[in-house]
């Protein structure tokens, strides 16, 4: 596994050492021990999510106030650009955001810890996307950024002829300077 820093340091891309031939490939999408090694996280992953979404949607920027989760990402089918942005309010990098692509081509993987909004864009037709959390997931604190507030300024891939399709909540997202924040 190699492990790419990003400009927040406690958000980094994984690449998994990937074997291919032309049967196909293999990879370990998680071990335990490396992780730790690699990003120094010792805590456990105790949920396992899947989603599946057509392009052009856009989901986030979520976080939980309550039981809040680190999260370890990668796409199964198609790519997406995943995003994490710093909500730790004494943090030096806080409302700074780190934007990669996720794809089931380069197989890399985002980990997010806790104290960060998450979300991503679907790029291609259709995406499944898969993630670890480090908590259970608590829908009564579930909150959401404003995925296109001006003072974050994420540059997301949205193609200029289409909004990204959004869910109510998304919608209702407030801007990360008015947000209700836990650290």
């Amino acid at each position: 596994m190699n492990v790419i820093p990003t400009h927040i340091p406690d958000v980094v891309i994984i690449e998994p050492k990937v074997f291919g031939d032309s049967r196909g490939f293999f990879f370990e999408s998680f071990n335990k021990r490396e992780f730790a090694e690699k990003t120094g996280f010792t805590g456990e992953f105790v949920q396992d999510n899947h989603s599946r979404s057509r392009q052009n949607v856009l989901r986030g920027l979520h976080y939980q106030l309550q039981q809040p989760q680190g999260k370890l990402i990668r796409v199964a089918l198609g790519s997406i650009f995943d995003v994490a942005v710093d909500i730790r309010k004494n943090s030096p990098t806080f409302g700074q955001w780190v934007g990669c692509l996720l794809s089931s081509e380069n197989h890399r993987q985002l980990w997010i810890p806790v104290g960060f909004a998450h979300g991503f864009f679907v790029v291609s037709e259709m995406a499944e996307v898969l993630y670890k959390t480090t908590d259970y997931y608590h829908p009564q604190s579930e909150r959401s950024i404003q995925w296109d507030d001006p003072d974050i300024g994420i540059d997301w891939p949205v193609n200029d002829t289409a909004s990204p399709i959004l869910s109510a909540k998304d919608r209702a997202g407030v801007p990360l300077k008015s947000a209700e924040l836990f650290v």
